[in-house]
């Protein structure tokens, strides 16, 4: 195997990878085929696009180069924050959490059905850990939480 370069940790819109900026100067910088890395990525995220069709989703990825010039490539779970903007059906946060809240109150089944989509990505021990974790994430946003 080859000796790795570099690893990138990216935030990517699923499904909508493609050899323009934001990622374009990042890859090239990197020596990355981008047409190749747009292709895979495309391909391995396109069942979370279909999963939250009609709403543009963030998913973090990691990408190993390799001196090479090949890398691999991991998926993980979408962004936490995403994921509450996408349930609260708001497209940005508030800019001052603690002064001007969101009208949006997100319930202990929210945050429960956001775990389950993230458990295998949060530094978690149970699922009150993980909870905690994303309604920190939502309070951070200016979201109301109740447990």
């Amino acid at each position: 195997m080859a000796k790795v370069q570099r690893i990138l940790n990216l935030e990517v819109v699923a499904g909508k990878a493609q050899p323009a900026p934001p990622l374009w100067p990042m890859l090239w910088a990197n020596w990355v085929n981008i047409g190749q890395f747009t292709k895979e990525f495309n391909e391995k995220t396109q069942e979370l696009m279909q999963k939250f069709w009609g709403f543009d989703v963030k998913v973090k990825c990691k990408l190993i180069v390799y001196v090479d010039r090949t890398f691999d490539l991991e998926i993980w779970t979408p962004v936490t924050s995403n994921l509450i903007l996408r349930k609260i059906k708001e497209k940005k946060g508030s800019w001052e959490p603690n002064k001007n809240r969101l009208a949006w109150k997100l319930t202990r089944a929210d945050l429960e059905e956001i775990y389950e989509l993230k458990k295998n990505d949060l530094n978690a021990n149970d699922v009150e850990a993980g909870i905690k974790i994303i309604a920190g994430t939502a309070r951070n946003m200016g979201v109301e939480v109740e447990m």
